[in-house]
This record gives structure tokens, sequence and C-alpha cells, in this order.
């Protein structure tokens, strides 16, 4: 499955009637360490501010889900792309990226962004999938048309 493939997916998966805000949700894919790194990394790809972050939107669970339905090879190159993101911030902070502070996160983010190597591949991955699955939660539609940019009519 190439990346566009799996943004399709992501679309797809993100928009499909899912009982995704059950306190009782667990991860299918991710345990509990990758799943808490995922919401860090996706808050901040995506934070909250005067409107609801990634987390609110559980980007995670929609991710998990995804991820989960994917290809083999495809859960790899992501689960791979969290143990990278948490090794880096051990070398750099001595702890994993989860347990960084705020400031160190976006740090680690900055350095990804800009940087070449395995590292940026896996952050540009992780916005991409991030973004295209906020905006296709309900959460993220509402922002997309807030404050009425959305015409009334598509008619010339």
């Amino acid at each position: 499955m190439n990346r566009r493939d799996l943004l399709k997916l992501a679309a797809s998966a993100a928009t499909a009637p899912v009982a995704l805000a059950q306190s009782t949700w667990t991860p299918q894919l991710f345990d509990a360490h990758q799943n808490e790194t995922v919401v860090a990394l996706t808050e901040r790809i995506i934070p909250a501010t005067d409107t609801p972050g990634a987390k609110a939107a559980f980007v995670n669970r929609h991710l998990d889900r995804l991820l989960h339905d994917s290809p083999a090879a495809d859960q790899q190159m992501f689960l791979e792309g969290l143990a990278w993101l948490d090794g880096y911030a051990l070398r750099e902070h001595r702890k994993p990226f989860v347990r960084c502070s705020e400031p160190e996160q976006v740090a680690i983010l900055k350095a990804l962004d800009t940087a070449a190597g395995p590292g940026n591949q896996f952050f540009r991955l992780a916005k991409s999938l991030t973004s295209s699955t906020y905006y296709a939660t309900e959460i993220g539609f509402k922002e997309l048309n807030r404050g009425g940019r959305v015409p009334a009519s598509f008619a010339c």
C-alpha cells in the first residue's frame, strides 16, 4: 500500500460510524505506551487552541483502527517510527517522548521537521495521517466550517 492509499484509507476510516468515544475503548494495535505517544504526538501536531485539538477528536483511536486494518508493512512502518521517536527523545532528554515536557516535545518535532532521514520521514507521515484524520472527524469538520467559511450554495 502506498502513502496515497493509506491517506485515502485514513479519510474513509475516520468518517465511518464507530463507537470511538466509549470510555472502555482499548487499542487494537497500539500497546498502552504507543497509544500515549500517539496521543501526545498528534496533540502537538494539532493542539487544542480556541478549538479542540487532535486529542479531543480521538485521532489516536482513529489511527489505531486505521493501522490495525492496514497491511502489516504499514503497521510496522508506523510502529517503528514511534520507537524511533522514543529513541530520539531518550538520546536528547533521557526520557521517552510522552514523558518529555511540552516544550521538549515541540523542540523534538521542530528538529525532525527540518532534518533529513528516518525521523523526518516518520514525522511527515505522522503529520499527514494526523491532519487527514482530524479533518475527517466531526470536530475537524466543524473547525473547517467555523465562521461560515462554507458557502451556502455551490451553484454557479
